[in-house]
C-alpha cells in the first residue's frame, strides 16, 4: 500500500510531516492523508514526495516480487492509480533497472497535474485518444498512432483532451517512476 511505504520512507529518511511537506511543496495534511489511505496523490505530487525522500516512484508503489521470467502475461500486470490516472506496468521496477514502461490510461479531461523534469529520455506512443503533451511552454496534440520523443530534462506534462479514453504505451530510462 502506497501509504504504508510512503510512511515508512519518510520515517527511514528521519523526516517529520513538516519536513517533508516542506520539502516536497505540500501540506502536512495532504501527507497524512496520503499515508493514512484517504487520498490518492498525483503523478506530479507523488514524484515530489519520491525526489523529496530521496527515492522514485516505483519504490513507493511496486507490490510483490519482480517478475521471474521474460514474459508478463495480460491480466497479471499491477495497476497503480494515482490521481486521474492508471499505470499499467510493463516491466516492473527493480533495484539497478534502467528501463521503464507503462500504458498510461487516462478518462476524458484528467491530466499529470502539472509538469515534472528529471534526468533520462522518455518516448510514448499513443495507442488511444488524443493527448496534449506540454513539454515546457510547447504544447503537442497527439492521436492514436502518433510517437513522441524528448529529454526528461524539459518539464512535462499530459492531459486527455479527447471524449474518450486515452491509453498510451510510455517508456523512459533511466526507471523514475
Amino acid at each position: 500500500m502506497l501509504g504504508t511505504r510512503l510512511r515508512h520512507a519518510r520515517l527511514v529518511a528521519g523526516y517529520t510531516l513538516m519536513e517533508l511537506a516542506r520539502k516536497a511543496e505540500c501540506s502536512e495534511s495532504l501527507i497524512s492523508k496520503i499515508e493514512r489511505g484517504f487520498a490518492t496523490p498525483s503523478l506530479a505530487m507523488l514524484h515530489r514526495l519520491a525526489v523529496a525522500l530521496d527515492t522514485n516512484i516505483a519504490a513507493l508503489t511496486s507490490e510483490g516480487t519482480p517478475n521471474a521470467g521474460p514474459i508478463f502475461r495480460v491480466g497479471a500486470r499491477p495497476v497503480i492509480r494515482t490521481g486521474g490516472i492508471a499505470l499499467e506496468r510493463l516491466v516492473l521496477p527493480q533495484r539497478g533497472g534502467l528501463l521503464q514502461a507503462n500504458i498510461h490510461i487516462m478518462e476524458p479531461g484528467q491530466s499529470s497535474d502539472g509538469q515534472i523534469e528529471h534526468m533520462g529520455e522518455e518516448m510514448g506512443y499513443v495507442l488511444e485518444g488524443s493527448v496534449e503533451l506540454q513539454l515546457a511552454d510547447e504544447r503537442f496534440v497527439v492521436h492514436a498512432g502518433d510517437v513522441f520523443t524528448f529529454s526528461s530534462q524539459v518539464p512535462h506534462g499530459y492531459s486527455n483532451v479527447g471524449t474518450g479514453l486515452a491509453r498510451i504505451l510510455w517508456v523512459n530510462s533511466p526507471a523514475t517512476f
